[in-house]
């Protein structure tokens, strides 16, 4: 499956969820088995998305402005799933927080499915995208066991150039080794 029929998925479940979560009484409880869903849903997708697909594109294309916004629009979801999760805690309104949240994801999900997959269909042949959409699914599971410093380490390596990235694989490789 190419990499663009993937995301789309991956960004209906996570509209469904958020939908569902705005749809609860601020005293229903399930909210917050709903904010781990979203949690587990979004992250993983962030980070392999950022990984196989932004990164191919810069490779191609290493002045695409549009690759960076998404990186920047990832960090700024991010940020609002992070205080969503305090706020819901400790009980301060979450809500807010969740509204503001779910603006941002359908902003960028709306630019991402018309703009990013345009730059991709551009750049990229069927068959590259057949090959990161597996990329894609392989990784997905890997993030989901990973936790919150690994998972931000990930994004910061993600925004590196190409050649500083593989410098930090690089020194990753040899500090498991010991």
């Amino acid at each position: 499956m190419q990499i663009y029929e993937l995301l789309k998925k991956d960004h209906d479940v996570v509209q469904d969820l958020m939908d569902r979560l705005l749809a609860l009484s601020d005293e229903d409880e399930s909210h917050f088995e709903l904010v781990e869903q979203i949690r587990d849903e979004l992250i993983p997708h962030s980070r392999a998305e950022e990984a196989v697909f932004y990164n191919a594109i810069r490779a191609l294309d290493a002045d695409s402005g549009q690759i960076m916004h998404s990186y920047k629009e990832h960090m700024e979801a991010e940020t609002l799933l992070r205080s969503l999760q305090v706020k819901e805690k400790v009980n301060l309104d979450w809500k807010k927080t969740a509204v503001k949240l779910k603006e941002a994801l359908d902003h960028h999900i709306q630019e991402e499915e018309t703009k990013v997959f345009a730059l991709g269909r551009k750049m990229l042949t069927d068959e590259d995208a057949e090959k990161i959409g597996a990329a894609f699914e392989r990784l997905k599971p890997e993030v989901r066991e990973e936790g919150f410093v690994k998972t931000s380490l990930e994004m910061v390596k993600n925004l590196m150039p190409a050649k500083l990235s593989k410098i930090v694989e690089l020194t990753d490789v040899k500090q498991r080794r010991h």
